[in-house]
């Protein structure tokens, strides 16, 4: 198993659900409206360019408006190999909360 980052596992997550709308901002605006959290474009970028080296995602640069002038925009899609990735980190957090109850970290409870 390919070890990724929380943010590297909330990027595949925010591709997959984004599918073809996936973009820089559009990712950097699920992701941070997910964890609640603001990051820069540059670590969104950076997370994703160490995704495309492990193989977790392709990019495709698509001409927007090109009668216009218009700027290109680089679209992500998640892997065979990133689908894996995702399906091991979610079955590796499931392992790890085996066995222990939602209800133990209620305010109040007794340890």
């Amino acid at each position: 198993m390919k070890i990724i980052t929380r943010l590297e596992e909330a990027v595949l997550i925010a591709i997959w659900r984004l599918s073809a709308d996936a973009y820089g901002v559009s990712i950097n605006k699920e992701v941070s409206m997910r964890v609640k959290k603001s990051y820069s474009l540059g670590a969104l970028y950076f997370s994703l360019d160490q995704l495309l080296r492990k193989g977790f995602v392709s990019k495709k640069l698509v001409n927007l408006h090109r009668e216009k002038g218009g700027r290109s925009r680089t679209y992500y899609a998640l892997t065979d190999e990133g689908k894996k990735a995702l399906q091991e980190v979610r079955h590796y957090q499931e392992s790890l909360w085996e066995g222990i109850p939602a209800m133990v970290f209620e305010k109040g409870k007794p340890e």
